[in-house]
C-alpha cells in the first residue's frame, strides 16, 4: 500500500529486517527527512558521521549503507533514480525558520513533525539525529566548504529504495523548509514491501 505524507507533516512506523522502503517524490522537487532507530534499543540510531566516513564521500547512492552510531548497518540503498541526497543538514525547526528565513511566527518544521510522530515510540526531540534527507540537493564548494541548498533534482514519480538491515523504527517527513523544495510545499509517498 502506498502511503502519502501530506506537505509539511511527518509520520513514523516500524519496518522489519529485509523489508524494502520505497520513498517516492510524487510531484518532484520535494525532500523527505528520514531517521531510523533500532527497535531493540532506541539509543542506537542512524549516523551521518559513520555512514559518510565509511563511504568516503558525502553523497550516498545505490549500494551505499546507512550505518548506526554503533557502526551497524541500518539501511542499504538498493535503487536510486535520483542519485543526489543530503546527509549533513539537521531537520529544519522553528529555530531554522527564525534564523534563516526571519520568521517571527515560525513553523515547527521537520524537527517538530518528527518529534510528534516518534513520541509514541518513546523517542524525544534530543534523540533525533541528523536525517538522511532523501532527494535534498546541497552543493558543497570543495575549496571553501560553503554550502548552498538548491532545488531537488527529483522529478515526479522518481524513487529511492532502501532495504532494512535490522528491525527499525522510522520517522519520515514531507519537508517544511522552502529552500529544500523550491518554496513549493509538496507531499512525499512511501511503500513498505517484502
Amino acid at each position: 500500500m502506498q502511503v502519502r505524507i501530506p506537505p509539511r507533516s511527518g509520520t513514523a512506523f516500524e519496518i522489519r529486517k529485509g523489508q524494502l522502503l520505497t520513498v517516492i517524490d510524487p510531484e518532484g522537487e520535494q525532500v523527505s527527512d528520514l531517521v531510523a532507530f533500532s527497535t531493540a534499543d532506541r539509543s542506537e540510531r542512524i549516523s551521518s558521521g559513520r555512514s559518510i566516513d565509511y563511504a568516503s564521500r558525502l553523497f550516498l547512492t545505490t549500494g551505499d549503507i546507512l550505518y548506526s552510531n554503533r557502526s551497524n548497518p541500518m539501511f542499504t540503498i538498493v535503487e536510486d533514480e535520483v542519485g543526489r541526497h543530503d546527509f549533513t543538514l539537521t531537520p529544519c525547526s522553528s529555530d531554522t525558520f527564525r534564523k534563516i528565513y526571519g520568521d517571527s511566527d515560525p513553523h515547527h518544521g521537520c524537527q517538530g513533525n518528527l518529534e510528534r510522530a516518534l513520541e509514541p515510540y518513546g523517542i524525544e526531540g534530543d534523540d533525533i539525529p541528523i536525517a538522511f534527507n532523501v532527494f535534498m540537493h546541497v552543493s558543497v564548494d570543495g575549496d571553501t566548504g560553503e554550502i548552498a541548498v538548491l532545488p531537488p533534482k527529483s522529478k515526479p514519480g522518481e524513487k529511492t529504495v532502501f532495504r532494512a538491515e535490522m528491525d527499525l523504527i522510522v520517522g519520515m517527513t514531507a519537508c517544511s523548509a522552502g529552500q529544500s523544495n523550491n518554496f513549493k510545499y509538496k507531499p512525499i509517498e512511501f511503500v513498505l514491501s517484502d
